[in-house]
């Protein structure tokens, strides 16, 4: 707003009722459409509709399966092709095969399941990142980027029992997901001995609010955004008490994690996520980096440099 632009924003994760929001933002008139979707593909024809109405649009986190002509840019990366890249680049620079193929084995890891180890003068760190959506007892559609807790979670449990590991640096820009898979690796990271801090790039949104509030220390970067909003959930709802108690439950659940792991008050954290008027097509509120920090979901704005400060404090405190 202070530079003259006023946003409206649509949270889901369901590729259909994201064409919905997306085609209403249209015939409203809006000039720009920064779209991050759900699925690759069924975007032609809102694409085309935007294009028409001379609305610019824009994609982030993922492509899409349409023409490039009908959007003006794409901020997205290829984590594929990064890794591929790096693997050509620095095999040049390796000397002798094992080398090589010790390289090989770190890349391979990185674009399996999204982690390394950085080796220091003085600490190993291990860098964890939980992107795309958190993928729980169900397959998600090809061609989303996806956090799959079954490697995550065994990758935890043999990093807490690794000695040459000092400590965990947990990278997230998620649009959240399963709610128990995600609960379950927020768990894991908070009962963890080892020093563990964690920083949002991007976005932190459903469940992974509590995901980044799971480590000993929390960072968020100015831009980036968090989505706090009820549980919801996909199939079959029968309309009795014990579904919406069991909806009660797990709600209670998120709000006493995310309290007991951060400075948050449980019903501050209850009005932000029954806000009707925030988003086009859902309840709950959309906060930036500051205002996670002045509610106490997070505890420091800041970025890796600060992260990994932090993170090699607590490690030598420890040592």
């Amino acid at each position: 707003e202070a530079n003259g632009y006023e946003a409206s924003f649509a949270y889901s994760l369901k590729n259909d009722e994201q064409i919905t929001a997306a085609q209403k933002f249209i015939q409203d008139g809006v000039d720009y459409l920064l779209l991050s979707a759900a699925d690759v593909s069924g975007w032609d024809s809102v694409l085309q509709d935007a294009q028409d109405a001379g609305i610019q649009v824009i994609l982030f986190d993922r492509t899409i399966e349409a023409d490039e002509s009908l959007y003006v840019a794409s901020i997205v990366s290829d984590m594929a092709k990064e890794g591929q890249t790096v693997r050509e680049s620095e095999i040049k620079e390796t000397d002798g095969v094992s080398g090589a193929a010790e390289l090989n084995e770190r890349i391979e890891a990185i674009e399996k399941s999204g982690s390394s180890v950085s080796v220091g003068k003085s600490e190993n760190i291990q860098c964890i990142t939980i992107i795309g959506q958190v993928e729980g007892h169900y397959i998600l559609p090809e061609g989303q980027k996806a956090t799959k807790y079954e490697h995550i979670i065994p990758l935890l449990a043999s990093i807490e029992e690794d000695a040459g590991v000092d400590g965990v640096l947990v990278l997230l820009n998620t649009m959240g997901g399963d709610v128990e898979a995600g609960l379950a690796i927020s768990e894991m990271i908070a009962s963890m001995t080892k020093p563990t801090v964690s920083l949002v790039l991007g976005g932190g949104h459903s469940i992974g609010v509590p995901l980044a509030v799971s480590a000993k220390k929390s960072f968020i970067v100015p831009s980036a955004t968090m989505t706090i909003h009820p549980v919801r959930i996909n199939g079959l709802v029968i309309g009795v008490p014990q579904t919406y108690r069991y909806f009660e439950e797990m709600q209670k659940r998120i709000v006493n994690f995310i309290c007991e792991h951060s400075k948050a008050v449980p019903d501050r954290l209850r009005e932000l996520m029954l806000r009707p008027d925030e988003l086009a097509t859902d309840m709950g509120t959309i906060i930036d980096g500051r205002e996670a920090v002045e509610y106490g979901i997070i505890d420091s704005i800041g970025g890796l440099s600060d992260a990994l400060s932090e993170l090699k404090r607590m490690i030598n405190e420890k040592k």
